[in-house]
């Protein structure tokens, strides 16, 4: 009777772990036809948008578009690892009649705008086109750094532009760790190499040594500029670079924008044309599909690692 009940027992647990696995079988397929099912769709929205970038109709009569937007720095859109090919493209289509930079940032580093800077003025030499900077809401720091390598520059009468600075914020928490009787060890190599710790009180040396670098970079971001409006600049020097910032109507009088308009008004006055190809649009869609991508395969990871936990 009880060899009975435990072959019983047997039973049910074997039928229990394969309808188990079935279950896992078909939940692992089906996350596989959902993932290839959607690169199937991706692609094909892909190839319909790569076809039809042209506004609003297709034609050989249209300028290069490129939009440069957030902020500037690695990782992030506005880099030089992301803009450099779009930029690259852009130029070496032999149809467009010129580049178009529609750029609304605030800024970021100024290492990432230098680098994107010279290469516009190296694709410009290199393609021999004409390339106008439009800006849009804010058009500064980094932002205005990278603008000065075109040949010309606008903007809304009422767009944030200039800042022509460099600033750096830190937080200082000397008194912090003695009043919740922390004691902080640190151990160097080096007289300066924990200079600028937030923990330590801020000394001269630490003080003179912060203006002196941001005071090269200054000077480099003037040069620069100066280059960029050479002969265009109507401003007392000390106001232009001080790091303040203008409505674009004041802007065009100090001669940091050659005038006012939008996008339009840049494609028709400077180019004759109505039409522009968005190179930023792919490569838009191709980062959503990238994110859509990860986000799929995080959840079957995630699914995966439920079912280990549900093993254990």
């Amino acid at each position: 009777m009880q060899n009975n009940s435990l072959n019983t027992h047997d039973m049910a647990a074997d039928l229990v772990r394969d309808l188990i696995k079935e279950r896992r079988a078909d939940r692992r397929w089906k996350n596989i036809r959902f993932f290839l099912g959607f690169l199937v769709v991706a692609a094909l929205v892909f190839f319909i948008l790569s076809e039809t970038s042209l506004s609003p109709a297709a034609s050989d009569n249209y300028v290069a578009l490129v939009r440069l937007d957030g902020t500037i720095g690695p990782g992030e859109d506005f880099s030089a690892e992301t803009i450099l090919p779009i930029l690259k493209e852009a130029f070496s289509d032999k149809k467009a009649k010129g580049v178009i930079l529609d750029i609304n940032s605030g800024g970021g580093t100024p290492v990432q705008a230098s680098i994107i800077h010279d290469a516009i003025i190296d694709f410009k030499n290199k393609y021999h086109k004409k390339v106008i900077v439009v800006g849009e809401d804010i058009m500064a720091s980094g932002a205005y750094y990278v603008a000065v390598a075109a040949d010309k520059i606008y903007v809304n009468p009422n767009s944030i532009t200039g800042s022509i600075g460099v600033i750096m914020k830190e937080f200082g928490f000397p008194d912090l760790i003695k009043k919740i009787g922390v004691e902080r060890r640190v151990y160097t190599s080096g007289a300066n190499k924990d200079r600028l710790d937030p923990f330590l009180p801020q000394n001269k040396e630490d003080i003179e040594k912060i203006r002196h670098v941001i005071s090269e970079v200054h000077a480099n971001f003037q040069q620069v500029v100066q280059a960029g409006r050479q002969g265009k600049l109507h401003g007392d020097p000390k106001e232009l670079f001080s790091g303040d910032f203008w409505s674009g109507q004041t802007a065009q009088k100090l001669g940091l924008v050659d005038g006012l308009g939008n996008l339009s008004d840049v494609m028709h006055s400077e180019f004759k044309v109505s039409e522009y190809k968005d190179y930023s649009q792919q490569a838009s869609l191709l980062k959503n599909v990238a994110n859509q991508f990860g986000a799929s395969l995080s959840m079957m990871l995630n699914n995966d690692r439920i079912r280990m936990l549900e093993k254990i």
